[in-house]
């Protein structure tokens, strides 16, 4: 796979597929712009060579060809400019492949930035047209991926269109390559004690991951809502707790191969419960066997923030992916946050993966003392699982 530095771009178009995907207040503010400030490196690189820029990224999930205003880059465009300290040079396109977005790509000039619309508003995106792909690239000379957030989607802009490339003009932006270098050695050959912290609601979307990783690690600590299918699975009550009972046996499984590698399997040994899911209803501490019927887990305890922190102690390489609550409700935040302070006081090698993992470090202040934080949650999840992404293969083909 090449990267930016391995192509010749000296005043050509480059278009740039980003990953603009940021979250956002109800008023329509950006709440975190960590994936735009991700894509300025590279973007500064192309601009330093006289290039002319197209900047591609999808935003969410609107209706195909329907173009609903809370869908628009337009946020990201103003965010943009003040990033890169930049007015008249970055204009927005009012479509994605119209004739006038066309005729803007053809007659921006060296230093100028072109922002397309929300990618999404168009189907052939999502559904990897090639003929939608031939028109993105009708625009410029050289395709650049800088959207590790997205790698793992067969979409046109990640996958058809740099297949449209040669190997001289595609290649992977300085984030994209930054995110794969850091898993793909982490994984490959990892300072040990290695430790995974696996969290989430389910076990059916970490389920994979979880398998290669204890082949990986020497410790697996699991929290959130799939520590109770677990727990069920060791034969404990837990009543109206998350729960799959048809990944029960898979559970036993897991747990099994953990024992026969000799990797330490950790599981909450406390957590809060209520009667229902709510914030405003009353809860309390309960250790882990003794749930009461018709109440639910919600959050890891103290108690087990304190075990965990002592199994992170001699950690040298720790990855963490998931929650350990429901930290959108402050009243079962508290676990999550407690570990991403554990994590960020280590003396290991700490990784966080993308989505709600990051979500909770930067709630918790910590994401300055992380390692690295990955901007991609289901691409980083999908590495762990071993999976090839369509996005980094299509650079390799």
């Amino acid at each position: 796979m090449k990267t930016i530095k391995d192509l010749d771009i000296t005043g050509k178009t480059v278009f740039i597929r980003c990953d603009f995907n940021v979250p956002k207040d109800e008023d329509g503010n950006i709440t975190d712009d960590r994936r735009i400030r991700g894509a300025l490196p590279t973007i500064r690189y192309c601009l330093e060579r006289d290039c002319k820029v197209v900047l591609g990224s999808h935003y969410e999930r609107p209706t195909p060809n329907v173009y609903e205003d809370r869908y628009s880059l337009r946020d990201v465009k103003i965010r943009l400019r003040k990033l890169l300290k930049m007015a008249d040079e970055i204009t927005m396109a009012s479509d994605v492949v119209g004739e006038e977005t066309l005729s803007k790509a053809k007659s921006l000039k060296a230093g100028e930035i072109l922002l397309l619309e929300n990618l999404r508003y168009e189907a052939g995106e999502t559904k990897n047209d090639i003929e939608f792909a031939k028109k993105l690239a009708s625009m410029v000379d050289i395709y650049i991926n800088d959207a590790f957030g997205a790698c793992h989607r067969s979409h046109a802009s990640i996958d058809a269109m740099a297949r449209l490339f040669d190997r001289e003009h595609r290649g992977a932006g300085f984030l994209l390559s930054k995110e794969v270098n850091f898993f793909q050695k982490t994984l490959e050959n990892p300072i040990r004690p290695f430790v995974a912290v696996v969290g989430g609601s389910k076990v059916s979307g970490k389920l994979e991951a979880l398998r290669q990783l204890l082949d990986k690690v020497d410790k697996v600590i699991i929290g959130g809502g799939m520590a109770f299918t677990f727990l069920k699975a060791q034969g404990y009550e837990i009543g109206n707790s998350l729960v799959e009972d048809h990944l029960l046996d898979e559970a036993r499984t897991v747990m099994i191969k953990a024992r026969k590698k000799g990797v330490k399997f950790y599981l909450p040994v406390d957590v809060i419960v209520a009667p229902e899911f709510s914030d405003t209803v009353p809860s309390k501490y309960v250790t882990s066997q003794e749930i009461p019927e018709n109440w639910m887990g919600l959050d890891i305890g103290p108690a087990s923030s304190r075990l965990f922190r002592t199994v992170l102690n001699d950690a040298q390489t720790i990855i963490w992916n998931g929650p350990m609550g429901v930290y959108e409700m402050d009243k079962y935040a508290k676990g999550s946050l407690k570990m991403s302070h554990n994590i960020a006081d280590a003396n290991a090698t700490t990784i966080v993966g993308g989505g709600d993992t990051a979500d909770v470090a930067l709630r918790a202040g910590d994401v300055e003392e992380m390692t690295f934080v990955s901007t991609g949650g289901g691409a980083s999840l999908n590495l762990m699982e071993g999976k090839t992404l369509p996005g980094i293969e299509a650079l390799k083909s």
